[in-house]
């Protein structure tokens, strides 16, 4: 018999009744930024974006070739249960859905390369996003 109550063991959590806490990144040709920060602001949440101006989409292709991108990243972090008002916001001012991608915020933290899935029917079989790319020399 132990003194001691028992507990669950700790595990991480970013979790609310609105969801787990993810991050948020949209992708968008650099003279669309605007754009996208007017349709972030119809959200009824605060957002403070992170803007990446010399970000890359690099397309993984079945046989092993890489295909780069330029494009700006805005990212922010939010609620699972908030996703959809962005998408709303995002699609109604005329972006694309595949322009989002959320992550849980501790794998976002944790790993530097997140591999999307390419949807089906797409020629790539995956991509990532490079948040910042080296300068060229």
């Amino acid at each position: 018999m132990s003194v001691w109550p028992k507990t669950p063991p700790v595990t991480p959590s970013l979790s609310t009744a609105e969801g787990a806490l993810v991050s948020v990144s949209i992708h968008v040709e650099p003279h669309c930024l605007e754009s996208l920060l007017e349709a972030l602001a119809l959200v009824s949440f605060p957002i403070n974006p992170q803007i990446y101006h010399d970000a890359a989409l690099v397309y993984r292709y079945a046989d092993g070739r890489d295909e780069t991108e330029s494009v700006t990243l805005v990212e922010f972090p939010a609620y699972e249960g908030r996703l959809d008002e962005v998408r709303r916001a995002v699609q109604a001012c005329g972006f694309q859905a595949d322009c989002i991608h959320a992550i849980g915020m501790l794998d976002e933290i944790q790993c530097d390369l997140q591999p999307e899935r390419a949807p089906e029917g797409a020629a790539y079989v995956s991509r990532h996003r490079v948040k910042r790319r080296p300068a060229v020399v």
